[in-house]
């Protein structure tokens, strides 16, 4: 199936560098706004460049439009392809506000498209694992989640000097205006979301911590740099989700059931180390030596090993490329998994509803200062 790219910033080359993962997508071309950005990308990579939006959606052999833009052109953009008759693959969130994304979802649904929201990370081999664990009863009943999505003090780093593959800056200023949890917190509620349905209500506070970011900041209007919200799932799970850029880089997801817990090290990385931890089973030797040492020495000893056993992936579901850390996702697994549902004629997982529902509760943690709380979803799936 072939495919279009429009926009061709810092994230287009993680998607360039995991196409090569699926040999079932083709590339027809890329398109940006910027003619030297443009210009850059297509010479480094060797791909076709189109002079427009309109050539893009008028190129009859392009089937999905990805949508790899900044958030605030997502609709736009995502409209302009839908309206010509493009199924259309978004970078998070669908919109910046909750209507636009509801018109979008039931534009795409009356002509009979596939929108599909990022990120692809929920479709991991990391995923894979968690899943299978929980459906073999390993934990019993998942009752509390604790997911962090902490990317670290980055405003005190040298962002300004960094550069994707391509030469593409990574666009600070921006990511500081639209906020880490818009940024961020889809990684994580992409994983709730499919492993335990639909929210109910959430309750949340988000806050700009750190006016001054550094040289060049002070007269940037900062989008939330700290969210914190607690979940209330239709299926009776609790979830408590923080985002931030402050704390210590933190992606883990922990889930607490009745016989025991799973703890994910790392969202971003397609084959994260899993453990899993049943409260049946005798504990590992590191866990015991650790506690009778903490015991003998009458002190909290800060550093303890991840409880439970890791457990094994198989040999072959290995994806060939990754971006380097920390993304080591494989972005175009979105599109892929996108592309064989069209084939087949059924919706991809993670579009319409559920990619409504994603984006709401993506805005609802961003925007939790201007909202009633508890809020109440209004979507569901």
């Amino acid at each position: 199936m072939k495919i279009a790219i429009v926009g061709t910033g810092f994230v287009a080359d993680y998607y360039m560098t995991t196409l090569a993962n699926h040999p079932s997508l083709r590339l027809a071309g890329v398109f940006d706004r910027s003619a030297a950005r443009l210009d850059q990308f297509a010479a480094f990579h060797k791909v076709r460049k189109y002079e427009s939006l309109a050539a893009v959606t008028a190129d009859p052999d392009v089937k999905i439009v990805v949508n790899l833009t900044t958030p605030e052109s997502h609709y736009e953009v995502s409209r302009a392809a839908l309206d010509a008759g493009k199924h259309v693959y978004c970078e998070k969130p669908l919109a910046m506000d909750l209507g636009h994304a509801s018109e979008l979802v039931a534009l795409a649904d009356a002509k009979g498209l596939a929108l599909a929201t990022a990120p692809a990370n929920a479709l991991s081999d990391a995923h894979g694992l968690v899943a299978a664990a929980l459906a073999q009863g390993r934990i019993g009943t998942p009752r509390l989640v604790y997911a962090e999505m902490e990317d670290g003090p980055v405003f005190r780093d040298k962002w300004a000097t960094w550069r994707s593959r391509s030469g593409a800056p990574w666009p600070g200023l921006h990511e500081f205006e639209i906020g880490c949890t818009l940024e961020h917190a889809g990684y994580a509620l992409s994983w709730l979301v499919s492993l335990f349905g639909a929210v109910d209500t959430l309750t949340a506070f988000s806050a700009v911590t750190f006016p001054d970011k550094g040289p060049g900041t002070q007269d940037v209007v900062m989008a939330p740099d700290f969210s914190v919200g607690c979940l209330s799932f239709r299926s009776g799970l609790v979830a408590r989700l923080t985002s931030g850029l402050a704390a210590p880089k933190d992606r883990s997801l922990t889930i607490l059931g009745d016989k025991g817990s799973i703890t994910v090290r790392d969202l971003w990385d397609n084959r994260s180390a899993v453990f899993v931890e049943e409260t049946a089973a005798p504990r590992k030797l590191a866990t015991r030596v650790v506690n009778r040492l903490e015991a003998k020495l009458g002190r909290f000893i800060p550093w303890k090993p991840t409880p439970g056993q890791r457990l094994a992936y198989s040999s072959g579901t290995r994806s060939d490329a990754m971006p380097n850390f920390p993304s080591q996702i494989d972005f175009c697994r979105g599109i892929a998994a996108q592309a064989k549902a069209i084939e087949a004629g059924e919706h991809p997982y993670f579009s319409g509803n559920r990619a409504l529902h994603i984006t709401e509760l993506a805005l609802a943690l961003n925007n939790a200062g201007s909202l009633p709380q508890p809020y109440k979803v209004l979507s569901n799936f």
